[in-house]
């Protein structure tokens, strides 16, 4: 586990999270850990339920080996954590449509009569939707997903952190996927720090609110 225990204690997942950026090399994630990790994590909601998240999850030497030329900035991060996963975007997400409302209708989730009304509203949206539009609404999904992803590790034990500064435009082909279909949205190095993150300013309510 990390350098503190899993807990459900919930002011410690949320005021105890740091951004790490050294990991210790010797704490490795199993693959049945990380996916309990990201099922955890898809619990997040997205827009009309399209789940456009998609992960590369970079944990062997080799994967390592080919991310490194693409983190020029974040290479020890790379290096020492236990695994990077990429976040990416499914532009052609709207394929999965039909199974999943169908599949929430097996599952009893949802009407039958309510899925047939709403297949082919959401496929009208998607299909009127210009393809910068679409991006920022599985952006912002993506994002949801990424941020629930960093709490789950910290629930489970873990530090994260989440990189912006990478090759985007090289990364999904330098790991065989179609780099028009699948757009990066972020890196999260994830693993056990070799010292503790430093706390960070967060400016007051106040500054930053509203009311009406």
């Amino acid at each position: 586990m990390g350098n503190f225990q899993a807990t459900n204690d919930f002011n410690e997942v949320t005021y105890g999270r740091r951004s790490v950026k050294a990991y210790d090399p010797e704490v490795k994630i199993s693959r049945e850990e990380l996916t309990e990790m990201l099922e955890e994590a898809m619990r997040a909601p997205s827009s009309v339920n399209m789940q456009p998240w998609r992960f590369l999850v970079i944990d062997s030497p080799e994967g390592k080996e080919k991310m490194l030329p693409l983190a020029s900035f974040n290479q020890t991060q790379v290096e020492t954590s236990a695994a990077v996963v990429a976040v990416f975007v499914d532009m052609n997400n709207v394929e999965y449509l039909e199974n999943i409302y169908a599949e929430a209708v097996k599952r009893g989730y949802m009407p039958a009569e309510v899925m047939d009304t709403l297949v082919p509203r959401v496929k009208g949206y998607y299909e009127n939707q210009s393809p910068a539009d679409l991006r920022d609404v599985n952006l912002i999904d993506a994002g949801l997903v990424s941020m629930q992803f960093m709490l789950v590790a910290r629930a489970h034990g873990y530090d994260t952190n989440p990189i912006g500064g990478y090759d985007k435009a090289r990364i999904a082909e330098t790991f065989g996927m179609d780099k028009d279909r699948y757009q990066p949205v972020m890196l999260i190095t994830v693993g056990k720090a070799a010292k503790e993150g430093y706390p960070s300013y967060r400016l007051p309510v106040e500054t930053v609110t509203t009311w009406a």
